[in-house]
């Protein structure tokens, strides 16, 4: 037993101060959730005289009653192109892992209650993670499809991705992984397809409409004049084309006969032997971490307290303590599973570097899940730095963190800045999951440094001409980075742009962690049946 010692002091004026900061933070978040939900309730009434279910209602109703769901990216694409209000945060789609029938499965929802669920060039993105995240942890996928199609605004943004999400259905497919889609409204256009590639498609009659081309441009482009319903209905789908497998009364039924479908491929039947092992809480109670993190990035504080709150019984057995102090590794166990988990308290050394790749290597060596907690200002430079080969003990960490084979899960829970962010598995590197805090900074380096940095090269460059700067101009140019910085840096416009699966509340930490190795660790294990192409319908 190495059981952590806490050091923290919850009465004391800092600790208040950075949780109000925290909770503020998180607060924030929430409110911009919270916002999406009342536009998507705000069509209630709607829905209800047309006899539908609204989005999240479709997806509550699909979900085993009780069970964990873990929303993914709820503010995808916030902010951006013509999302003036915020409501397109989420990129028009609600996903996550969840339990459908007992199997944990990837859900898709488009969100229909808000611009008639079209696709955000962001949200395409959006669905290719996701895509990517069923295809590595060997997940089935649920879609509850309703969309108006791509946001022809922005097709130069969309249109190739657009194809991507296409050919992964394909390939899923084929790799084993069963797609079952529910239509509940349109599906046109290209993406009619969506449905078409899907294993297992169910229609709601007189809702659902699939075609290429809906009656206005069929009769633009040949003439010829066709209703919805003989073009693109449920029952000619059901009965002439064959595209559909079964049909659905009403968005309940439609639900209900996919948890039905899920049911019958008695997916878990190959599902690992469960190995559940006894384990005891974190000796100190998660809430703490509130208090112990600051919102502002630039406070530091010891690593250790925070996974002191997040492994079983606050049990580290810490690696080369005395090696080197600011970057910290170990191992420790989350329920009842071990894992090395690897910290940050300063920038990385070349000591620090080589400490973590030869810890990474051995985790890799021992088949043991990697779990980094960001919290990194960079690399370490200077004359001193540089002379003792940071470059090139640094590339040694980040070849070891590209290369190793074993589930990398990261949190950002502070700065992640320059390549600390790389050495660090950030989303370039591609750990299985990455989660930030919304204190979170991302950047290739702070908004003072960048402004240094110009201004030094602005300086020089008018002092190679002999002349001075116009008065003024540096200062002002100096507040123009600076603020670009701290805007391009945010949490919020990092997780719009998926650096990131999302953003967690502090507290929820431990229990995203748990619920992703769980993951990590069935698909490592599970035996899928892959064949040379995807279920055609013939």
């Amino acid at each position: 037993m190495a059981v952590l010692a806490t050091g923290v002091d919850c009465h004391a004026e800092s600790f208040q101060r950075n949780r109000e900061g925290m909770l503020a933070a998180v607060q924030a978040l929430r409110d911009i959730e919270a916002s999406v939900h009342a536009t998507e309730q705000s069509k209630a009434e709607r829905y209800r005289k047309r006899e539908q279910l609204l989005p999240r209602d479709r997806v509550n109703l699909l979900l085993d009653r009780g069970s964990p769901f873990l929303e993914l990216s709820t503010l995808c694409g916030y902010g951006c192109h013509d999302d003036t209000d915020g409501s397109l945060a989420g990129g028009n789609s609600i996903c996550g892992i969840g339990y459908v029938s007992g199997v944990r499965c990837m859900v898709n929802a488009s969100n229909s209650a808000i611009k008639g669920g079209t696709m955000t060039p962001w949200g395409v993105q959006k669905t290719l993670r996701i895509q990517e995240i069923a295809r590595q942890q060997k997940l089935p996928i649920v879609s509850l499809i309703e969309s108006g199609g791509a946001n022809l605004l922005y097709q130069d943004e969309m249109f190739i991705e657009g194809g991507r999400t296409f050919a992964n259905q394909a390939r899923l497919s084929a790799q084993g992984l069963p797609q079952i889609t529910v239509v509940h409204g349109s599906s046109t256009a290209g993406g009619a397809y969506m449905p078409g590639l899907s294993d297992y498609v169910i229609m709601v009659r007189g809702r659902a409409k699939v075609f290429l081309a809906g009656p206005p441009l069929l009769k633009a482009a040949t003439g010829e004049i066709a209703e919805d319903e003989e073009l693109g209905g449920a029952d000619m789908h059901a009965g002439t084309a064959g595209t559909c497998e079964y049909l659905a009364a009403d968005d309940a039924d439609g639900i209900r006969q996919a948890r039905e479908v899920m049911a019958r491929l008695d997916w878990n039947a190959r599902a690992p032997k469960a190995d559940l092992r006894a384990f005891g809480p974190p000796r100190y109670d998660i809430d703490e971490l509130c208090g112990i993190v600051s919102a502002d990035h630039k406070k530091p504080y010891d690593c250790r307290e925070v996974i002191a709150r997040l492994v079983d019984d606050s049990d580290f057995d810490e690696f080369k303590a005395d090696f080197d102090a600011q970057l910290v590794c170990g191992h420790a166990a989350v329920e009842g599973r071990t894992v090395g988990v690897i910290g940050n308290n300063g920038p990385i050394t070349t000591q620090g570097a080589n400490k973590a790749a030869q810890f990474i290597q051995l985790c890799c060596q021992a088949d043991i899940p990697l779990v980094f907690l960001q919290n990194i200002t960079g690399y370490m430079v200077g004359k001193d730095a540089e002379q003792a080969g940071m470059v090139k003990h640094g590339s040694k960490m980040i070849q070891a963190v590209a290369n190793a084979h074993v589930p990398k899960i990261t949190f950002v829970i502070g700065g992640s800045f320059g390549a600390g962010n790389y050495g660090m598995c950030g989303r370039g590197f591609s750990p299985d999951f990455i989660f930030a805090w919304p204190n979170a900074r991302t950047a290739v380096m702070g908004g003072e440094q960048a402004a240094g940095v110009m201004q030094i090269v602005t300086e020089a460059k008018y002092k190679g001409r002999g002349e001075a700067p116009p008065e003024g101009m540096l200062d002002k140019m100096y507040e123009q980075i600076t603020t670009k910085f701290e805007q391009q840096g945010h949490a919020f416009y990092g997780s719009a742009r998926l650096f990131d699966d999302g953003l967690i509340d502090p507290r929820d930490t431990r229990r995203v962690l748990a619920l992703t190795l769980s993951v990590c660790r069935d698909a490592r294990q599970r035996d899928v049946r892959p064949n040379d192409f995807g279920v055609a319908r013939f």
